[in-house]
């Protein structure tokens, strides 16, 4: 077929907020974009829905956070956010301690009241740690110590990934913030919130007058879609793309539980997360705290990591070696596709906070447009 009688300019696989930047962008510029999802609603991850009255986080907790101030403003243009800042708690056994670790969690935890006795009881923990730490175990206990390590991450960081704290590679948690400080505001970011009304306001200003189709799987009719434009940017899985014929990529998944409840105050705080192993949910979600709410009852969800499946929903790549070897043989695939481009978490096997995934579409219009 050739281009002349193609429909469109752009193919977007993906209503997420990677296609939907790349898609709003492209058609400022005059192009005719088609955005296909296989979900029911645009927005991806994002998608929030309403219930009682609150705006209910369908997929996880997304707190916005950047010190990027072209995103900021990006985002700014298109809806007003609130000044949510994100100061989650940690509960253990019935303590409750407060995210990330701070002077607050030392006090509590130790029975000291100042930096320097935080820094004197940690420094002595973690000496039993000699050398390189050679697993995630002992990266978090050279870190914070042992009994922070037992209490607060262990349990949590377990049911995350489904693996042995001994078992996981030192870097995903080499970034751990601790702070001498009390200052419980879990971000260093500059600029944090939410959008009233929830992220639909951004998705739906993004693909305002353009089509979508819902319910449409790019794999039904693979050959069919890319034959309607000129390019393609697909932000699934990139080793779907190629029918996994390298093999597949690790992720991770979740399942959630949400219940309204006939209480005006469930647990205080937006994000309450549950540390111990036995537990089998990380963490609880009280969704009207994100906007302030006073409505009569609430809704709360709880997060069960869960083992991917082909089929379940990939929410976390598993960015160890040998995953990240094979997703490099299939970026090197993906270079030589003529006219497709891949972007955002999926297709770029990276976790992506908000910010970034915009600012990487950002890039790419920069660079495509």
């Amino acid at each position: 077929m050739t281009n002349n009688v193609k429909k469109y300019d752009y193919l977007i696989v993906g209503s997420g907020l990677f296609g939907a930047v790349f898609a709003h962008e492209a058609t400022k510029k005059g192009k005719k974009c088609l955005v296909i999802e296989k979900r029911d609603h645009i927005g991806g991850n994002i998608y929030c829905e309403n219930i009682e009255g609150i705006t209910v986080h369908k997929y996880g907790a997304h707190i916005f956070h950047t010190s990027n101030k072209r995103v900021w403003d990006y985002v700014n243009e298109l809806c007003e956010f609130n000044n949510f800042i994100n100061s989650p708690v940690g509960k253990y056994k019935g303590e409750m301690y407060n995210l990330p670790f701070n002077m607050n969690t030392f006090s509590k935890m130790f029975g000291i009241s100042t930096p320097e006795e935080a820094q004197k009881v940690i420094a002595e923990q973690r000496a039993e740690i000699k050398g390189e730490p050679q697993n995630l175990e002992e990266q978090a206990i050279s870190l914070v110590g042992r009994e922070i390590y037992t209490k607060l991450i262990k349990g949590y960081t377990e049911k995350q990934w489904g693996r042995d704290c001994k078992d996981l590679p030192p870097f995903i948690i080499k970034r751990l913030p601790v702070r001498y400080t009390y200052d419980n505001n879990y971000f260093n970011d500059r600029y944090q919130g939410i959008p009233e009304g929830g992220y639909n306001v951004i998705i739906e200003k993004l693909l305002d007058g353009i089509e979508v189709r819902l319910n449409t799987d790019f794999f039904s009719d693979k050959e069919g879609f890319l034959a309607l434009a000129d390019k393609c940017l697909y932000t699934g899985t990139v080793d779907a793309f190629f029918d996994y014929k390298l093999g597949h990529l690790g992720y991770r998944s979740l399942n959630f539980e949400t219940e309204t409840l006939d209480c005006e105050n469930y647990q205080g705080v937006a994000v309450v997360n549950y540390n111990e192993r036995e537990i089998p949910f990380t963490r609880i979600i009280e969704h009207k705290h994100f906007e302030f709410g006073k409505q009569p009852k609430t809704v709360i969800t709880r997060e069960y990591p869960a083992d991917w499946h082909e089929g379940d929903e990939p929410y976390y790549p598993i960015n160890d070696e040998q995953n990240n070897s094979l997703y490099e043989q299939y970026a090197q695939l993906a270079k030589e596709q003529d006219g497709i481009l891949f972007g955002g978490r999926l297709g770029m096997y990276k976790y992506y906070d908000m910010d970034k995934c915009i600012e990487a579409a950002l890039n790419l219009c920069d660079e495509e447009l």
